[in-house]
């Protein structure tokens, strides 16, 4: 019989997670939450966000600078457009970021 990831996630989820939150009298998350918090507070310490981006496995910068971007402190803005356009030279700009989500800044040369 073929090993089921989902059932194993979903049976250590009911076995453990939730029974933790309930224990330490936290509120009821998904467990996937965690990834996100993780990423966050990465990023409101000012973790670098290609160490992010591999730690999430995401394929590029980019994908988690599209997930996490709102998070991030302005003065951070221009230091991600520079790591994006440092990992995806001149078409960096046009891989995903929204102008909208305030990442990408007239001071930034590719």
């Amino acid at each position: 019989m073929p090993l089921n990831i989902g059932t194993l996630n979903s049976n250590m989820v009911q076995r453990y997670f939730l029974p933790a939150l309930k224990s330490a009298d936290l509120p009821r998350i998904r467990f996937h939450d965690l990834r996100h918090t993780n990423a966050s507070i990465r990023l409101a310490n000012g973790e670098n966000i290609k160490y992010i981006q591999t730690q999430l496995g995401h394929a590029s910068p980019t994908v988690t600078l599209n997930v996490y971007a709102h998070l991030m402190n302005p003065t951070n803005q221009d230091a991600a457009c520079r790591l994006e356009n440092a990992v995806f030279g001149s078409v960096g700009h046009r891989l995903g970021t929204k102008k909208e989500k305030g990442l990408r800044s007239n001071s930034v040369t590719p």
